[in-house]
């Protein structure tokens, strides 16, 4: 018995919960201890969300993350 009837959706959303709950965090902290700012004025960890949200709808699109 399957608690969803399709799947799909949830594989389409992996990729991309991947990208804002372990990316973000892992690119603002990377930018934090290398004494960098983050571009175009924003916060470390606003970059870190845009890029991890984009890289994150890449793959969910793709299929993949290479």
């Amino acid at each position: 018995m399957r608690f969803f009837k399709s799947s799909a959706w949830m594989t389409a959303a992996g990729p991309i919960a991947f990208g804002v709950a372990f990316l973000a965090p892992l690119i603002a902290q990377s930018l934090e201890a290398a004494s960098l700012p983050a571009p175009f004025g924003l916060e470390r960890l606003q970059f870190g969300l845009g890029l991890g949200l984009s890289l994150g709808v890449i793959a969910a699109l793709r299929g993949r993350w290479v």
